[in-house]
């Protein structure tokens, strides 16, 4: 394991990182003689890294390549280089001698756990419906897939596999996916956010620089930020957001706008910067159902399984209400709970029950049905994208990506589908697909008689009728002049 204070003997020794509870941060008087013999040769060998690295923090700090790099002998992905060992990956653990609070609520956070998605719907999707065992690697003897490899990993992270002599497998390196597992037992990577080797502040709080992950079907953030007002008073102010100023305190430092850090991790005039992006999130939109994030924490056993919603959702409000007003900010959380409570009761938990009912009567095999599919898509890919919009403001993707296609689905899809099945085996020889069919049945028709989905079999509220025909005949007669 790679020293916790790391000390150079050059005539003195020059302790690199102290505890921030001591005087700061400070590195050596001058280059160390290790770095500047890496120096002679990179200057010509990887210009562009040396010269990012010279537009950096860490160049004014004396904090070099074998800082950074250093290993002992006995680490996994040690290997001698010029008659010191280094290793080609830094991990949180070595960011950790300088950056010991962030490395910490990093660790703490959903970010640092990405790669633990390799038991998960998502992958096997990636590895066996989308992919095969074509790509053999010495890590991978018996294949593995490139879909996963270069998909899912590269966001959510590998895990890494050291051959001899220090060198990594092709199919997990390179690779700064978020959750990405280290040789060192460590989890994350700091560059997935903080760009090698300049490691740009200024980067790191551009909305970009989230959008590398969360974008698509399945999380458009980085597209609902685009359609917001938030998104596009960055656009319109980004040359006065001083994105480059070390302190940048919203409120003190910018006002024209905020861009995902300042609502996630950045500071305000009471709250310091935070490197575990779910302290001001009060909703987990990533399951069938919406659920509290100290819920899912506590599945994963992370400490915010001790952080209500409550004080997340305070964390949030202390962010708007240096922009907005009481009543902006509380009545946005109103409409926003009031979305995930239709999204959850309408379709995802009826849904969920449909679901579980038709299993029986399925192909075993995940996947291996289009009722797989096409509830798979409802709630993962059109369903978060209702939620996602609805709580970063953005309508377009909360109704037209969002509940109009769970709707349309819902409706086109899943339950006629749904009917089907049931059908079929309501005459099967088999007493216990009969049995099956029946419990289907029966719960579709309770699910398509509740309120919410009676206007589907045209049983609409006679009087909820005679309102829908009032507005559309006022309209007409409003707008028809």
């Amino acid at each position: 394991m790679k020293q916790k204070i790391l000390t150079f003997i050059i005539g003195t020794v020059f302790v690199l990182c102290v505890s921030q509870a001591q005087a700061g941060m400070f590195g050596p008087s001058e280059k160390t003689a290790q770095t500047k013999k890496c120096l002679d040769c990179h200057k010509t060998e990887t210009p562009v890294i040396t010269q990012q690295w010279g537009a950096s923090k860490h160049y004014r700090g004396n904090v070099g390549c074998f800082e950074c790099h250093n290993a002992e002998k006995n680490d996994k992905d040690a290997f001698k280089h010029y008659g010191e060992y280094i290793s080609t990956i830094v991990s949180p653990k070595d960011c950790a001698r300088c950056h010991q609070k962030e490395v910490s609520e990093f660790e703490d956070s959903h970010h640092s756990k990405g790669a633990r998605i390799l038991g998960s719907l998502d992958n096997r999707l990636a590895e066996v419906v989308e992919g095969n065992n074509q790509f053999v690697t010495p890590g991978f003897p018996e294949g593995n897939s490139s879909a996963a490899v270069n998909g899912c990993w590269q966001c959510h992270g590998s895990e890494v596999k050291v051959l001899s002599g220090g060198k990594l497998d092709p199919a997990t390196w390179p690779n700064s996916g978020i959750g990405r597992i280290n040789p060192d037992g460590s989890e994350g990577s700091c560059s997935a956010c903080h760009s090698r080797h300049r490691f740009s502040v200024e980067q790191a709080r551009n909305p970009e620089n989230c959008g590398k992950c969360h974008m698509g079907p399945d999380h458009p953030q980085i597209e609902i930020y685009e359609e917001s007002k938030h998104g596009i008073a960055f656009h319109a102010n980004k040359d006065k957001m001083n994105m480059a100023n070390e302190k940048w305190v919203l409120g003190e430092d910018y006002n024209a706008a905020p861009t995902c850090a300042t609502c996630h991790m950045s500071a305000t005039p009471d709250q310091d910067v935070t490197h575990d992006v779910g302290l001001r999130i009060s909703w987990n939109n990533r399951p069938i159902t919406s659920i509290r994030p100290e819920v899912s924490d506590a599945k994963m056993g992370l400490p915010g399984k001790d952080i209500l919603w409550e004080e997340r959702r305070a964390n949030m409000k202390n962010v708007c209400l240096n922009c907005h007003n009481q009543s902006y900010v509380d009545n946005f959380y109103t409409q926003y709970d009031s979305l995930i409570e239709l999204y959850n009761e309408k379709f995802a938990k009826p849904g969920k029950a449909l679901m579980a009912l038709a299993k029986p009567l399925l192909k075993p095999v995940v996947f291996g049905n289009k009722l797989d599919f096409i509830w798979f898509e409802i709630w993962h890919h059109e369903g978060r994208r209702a939620r996602h919009g609805a709580s970063m403001m953005g309508p377009d993707y909360t109704h037209w990506h969002g509940t109009y296609e769970v709707a349309k689905n819902f409706y086109t899809e899943l339950i006629p589908e749904l009917e089907e099945l049931a059908e079929k085996y309501l005459h099967s020889n088999i007493e216990e697909k009969k049995a099956q069919a029946k419990k289907l049945q029966s719960k579709i028709n309770e699910v398509l008689n509740s309120d919410d989905h009676k206007w589907y079999i045209n049983k609409m509220d006679p009087a909820e009728m005679q309102k829908r025909k009032a507005a559309q005949k006022e309209f007409k007669e409003r707008y028809s002049k």
